[in-house]
């Protein structure tokens, strides 16, 4: 049997999740119970970025409460994981050995895009957690070759949890919208699009996802779908297992994947 860990990417939705997107919480649950306990956590969400990708050496990574305007419930909330410094240099070494300037930083705690999926899927906040920025301005491409060049750790008992979107647009969001509300017909339709291209293991049409129908209209801007070329390229050839929440607040699509070597699945 493999002892490889399977990578995983969620889209972790508005900072409420934990509150208000039940169908989400419960697919991490199982996404958490599916999965061998890992040794550590590599986690990237779309809300660091940094100009070279950065791993965060605390040891005790504060929570973070990056996002405003939300129930006071959600700010009390606290995630309180222990930190992976070994794992943050084992991740800058491995990017650095591939040819990609990488950086340390001393403190950085986990952000909502971090804390949040984690708190459903490791709820005793057991698991040490180190977490890795995406790169300022950096390519989907770009993005795929960093996923690659960490690959290694998933057979070093480290889970690899990319987080960030399926669909992003702002405009496309009801935030009155009730739990059975039909979705936003675009972002359904990419959602659709980029499953199809994920089981068939088309990274060149992925990659150009802004030429695809609402690719571009999905992603205004890049940083949310960036987590998913970084899991992509650390998936190698492992065949993704989908997951399809309800959408929140009618279009941000939830979808969740897991990537598990074949001789490991069930």
């Amino acid at each position: 049997m493999s002892t490889r860990l399977p990578v995983v990417f969620v889209s972790h939705g508005a900072p409420d999740a934990l509150l208000r997107a039940p169908d989400a919480v419960a697919c991490w649950r199982e996404i958490g119970q599916r999965v061998s306990e890992p040794a550590a956590i590599l986690a990237v969400s779309a809300h660091w970025q940094e100009r070279k990708p950065t791993a965060s050496l605390s040891g005790a990574p504060d929570t973070l409460h990056d996002f405003s305007g939300f129930p006071p419930a959600l700010y009390r909330l606290q995630y309180l994981a222990p930190g992976a410094p070994a794992l943050a240099e084992r991740a800058a070494a491995l990017l650095s050995a591939a040819g990609f300037a990488a950086n340390l930083h001393p403190s950085r705690g986990l952000d909502h895009g971090a804390w949040i999926p984690l708190s459903a899927m490791y709820p005793q906040a057991n698991v040490p957690v180190a977490q890795l920025s995406l790169s300022r301005n950096g390519s989907p491409a770009a993005h795929f070759e960093l996923g690659r060049a960490l690959a290694p750790l998933r057979e070093e008992g480290v889970l690899i949890l990319a987080s960030g979107a399926i669909t992003h647009n702002f405009a496309w969001l009801d935030w009155q919208a009730s739990s059975d509300q039909a979705p936003w017909p675009q972002a359904r339709l990419f959602a659709d699009w980029a499953a199809e291209r994920l089981a068939a293991r088309d990274v060149p049409a992925l990659l150009a996802y802004r030429s695809a129908s609402y690719g571009a209209d999905s992603h205004p801007t890049e940083e949310h779908f960036l987590p998913l070329f970084l899991a992509l390229g650390a998936a190698g050839g492992d065949t993704p297992l989908r997951y399809q929440p309800r959408f929140a607040y009618g279009g941000l699509a939830m979808d969740a994947y897991l990537w598990q070597a074949s001789e490991a699945a069930p």
